[in-house]
């Protein structure tokens, strides 16, 4: 099983090229970067997590931005974006960062995918929230043509375009693998339709913990025809606590992310240090 981290670079944090490499000495596999493009004052939505938004969530850099640094910075980790919003992007130039950031990384890109939940933030954008979820499929499958055909084409009811040409192609092929977060069931079944992989919370308010829907999304994906190798389960938000690591590990999850705090190098590097024993522990 794989160990990755998360943080929310900010002007105080970490910057990306420090964690990339402080997580690649001690054997982490990978390092996320999430992404708000802005925070309204006037917000309807309540935090997920419960209470207060954090200060981090309107403070955070720019994802493609923040893991190019982490990428420049390293020789093997991977990197992925936890999660992109991509029904606030535009496909077109989101599929050109994606395929311009898995060329410069030499095939190190990890495209984690969500739909989001401050309807506030989405609607600047000019998205409909109630509708956001159709709009994610096409813009993601869009990119999927784009990626894939030397002349894509795209039709459908939010997301339409002629044939074009547009390079770079990723590295990794067909594409970087598309890793869709969002709780169970519709998450899940997101992720069976058009992912390469589930990745939820390790637990969210109102939800069990994550280990015991495993089963649950094996049988999706059977019932879809899919094999659990070609969608395989990151769990987010994990704590530090081995029994628990060493039981992901048993069940199949193919990867584990801790949630860093948006902290400087001398409230993290301890962290890591006490990390990089479990890492070694869950391989």
């Amino acid at each position: 099983m794989k160990v990755g981290a998360a943080m929310f670079f900010t002007d105080y944090s970490m910057t990306p090229a420090e964690l990339a490499m402080a997580l690649e000495e001690r054997g982490f596999e990978s390092v996320w970067a999430p992404e708000h493009s802005h925070i309204p004052l006037a917000r309807s939505a309540a935090y997920p997590g419960g209470g207060e938004l954090p200060k981090m969530y309107y403070d955070v850099m720019d994802p493609f931005v923040t893991l190019t640094a982490a990428v420049a910075a390293t020789r093997t980790l991977k990197v992925g974006t936890g999660i992109c919003l991509v029904v606030q992007r535009d496909p077109i130039q989101t599929a050109k960062l994606v395929a311009s950031i898995d060329q410069v990384s030499g095939g190190r890109f990890l495209f984690g995918v969500g739909n989001g939940w401050n309807q506030d933030e989405i609607e600047d954008h000019g998205t409909d929230f109630a509708t956001r979820h159709k709009l994610a499929r096409e813009r993601i499958e869009a990119m999927q043509a784009i990626w894939t055909q030397t002349k894509p084409e795209y039709h459908g009811e939010f997301v339409a375009f002629g044939p074009m040409m547009t390079w770079p192609k990723p590295v990794q092929k067909p594409h970087p693998p598309i890793i869709v977060g969002g709780a169970f069931p519709w998450g899940a079944k997101r992720a069976v339709r058009y992912g390469n992989g589930w990745m939820p919370h390790r637990v969210r308010k109102h939800y069990a913990d994550v280990a015991a829907l495993v089963p649950q999304f094996r049988a999706l994906l059977a019932e879809a025809g899919r094999r659990e190798e070609d969608c395989p389960i990151t769990i987010w938000g994990v704590k530090e606590d081995r029994d628990a690591l060493l039981a992901d590990r048993d069940l199949g999850v193919e990867r584990v992310v801790l949630s860093l705090d948006a902290a400087g190098s001398e409230a993290i590097l301890p962290q890591l240090d006490r990390w990089a024993k479990l890492v070694e522990a869950v391989r």
